[in-house]
C-alpha cells in the first residue's frame, strides 16, 4: 500500500524541483506555513511583519457557527436579536465574526529570507491596488505543485479513509505539516497549539492527524503489553 502522507525529505525533494522562485516560495509557504492553497495565494506584503517573523492570514474558510450566549439557539451573521428568546446579541455576534478572521503564525528565518528575496526581485504584484504575493488562480498552484512532484518523482499518495491514490495537491502539504507537528508532540497543548495555527473550529479535525500519523495505535498497543 502507498503512503498517506509526504514526509519532510519528500518536500525538500518537491520545493528543490521547482523551476521559479514563486513556485518553491509557494511550496514552502504551504509546508512550514500549514496554510490553505486559498490562504497562501491571498497574502498580501503587509500580511509580512519581518521584524516579529510573523505572517497574518486572512481566515477565508469562514464557516462561522453563531449561538446566542442566552439560550444557545442558532444565529445568521445578521442577526441583533435572538430569534427564539429576544436578547440582544448584535454584539457577540460582531464579536464571533472577528475572532474567526484572521490568525498570526510565526515563520522561521530561511522561510523569510525567501520572502525578503522574491519581494526584493519584484516577485510581488499589483492587485486591487495591494501588493499581493502571488498572481495565480487555485488551480495553476495545484498544477505547480503536481507538476513538481512528477519532475521530483514523488508517488501519488494514498487517502488513508478511501483508499483511493491522488496526485500531491497543495494539501497534502498542509497536511504534512500537521502530520509533522503532531510526531514532534502530541501532548494536549501541543494539540491544542496545533488546532489554532491550522484554524480548525473543532479539535475533533485537529485530531485525525493523530492517526493518519500512525503512531498512536501503536503506543497504545505496546503499553498493554510493558
Amino acid at each position: 500500500m502507498g503512503k498517506a502522507y509526504l514526509e519532510i525529505e519528500e518536500v525538500a525533494k518537491l520545493e528543490s524541483a521547482a523551476e521559479y522562485l514563486r513556485d518553491r516560495l509557494l511550496i514552502r509557504l504551504l509546508f512550514h506555513l500549514g496554510c490553505r492553497v486559498s490562504e497562501a495565494l491571498a497574502l498580501r506584503v503587509k500580511d509580512i511583519d519581518f521584524r516579529r517573523g510573523s505572517v497574518t492570514i486572512e481566515h477565508l474558510k469562514s464557516r462561522i457557527k453563531l449561538s446566542c450566549p442566552g439560550c444557545g439557539a442558532r444565529l445568521g451573521k445578521g442577526h441583533k436579536f435572538c430569534p427564539v428568546c429576544g436578547d440582544k446579541v448584535e454584539k457577540a455576534v460582531a464579536q464571533e465574526k472577528e475572532h474567526h478572521r484572521y490568525r498570526t503564525l510565526p515563520v522561521d528565518e530561511v522561510t523569510l529570507g525567501m520572502l525578503k528575496e522574491y519581494i526584493g526581485r519584484g516577485g510581488a504584484v499589483e492587485r486591487h491596488s495591494e501588493k499581493c504575493l502571488f498572481d495565480l488562480r487555485r488551480n495553476r498552484a495545484w498544477q505547480i505543485v503536481k507538476d513538481c512532484a512528477e519532475r521530483a518523482g514523488i508517488p501519488r499518495l494514498v487517502n488513508a479513509e478511501s483508499g483511493k491514490t491522488h496526485n500531491v495537491s497543495p494539501h497534502r502539504l498542509r497536511d504534512a505539516f500537521a502530520v509533522h507537528a503532531v510526531k514532534a508532540d502530541d501532548s494536549g497543548d501541543g494539540l491544542r497549539l496545533l488546532q489554532e495555527h491550522l484554524g480548525h473550529r473543532s479539535i475533533v479535525t485537529t485530531m485525525k492527524y493523530r492517526k493518519v500519523s500512525g503512531e498512536e495505535q501503536k503506543e497504545w498497543y505496546q503499553k498493554l503489553w510493558s
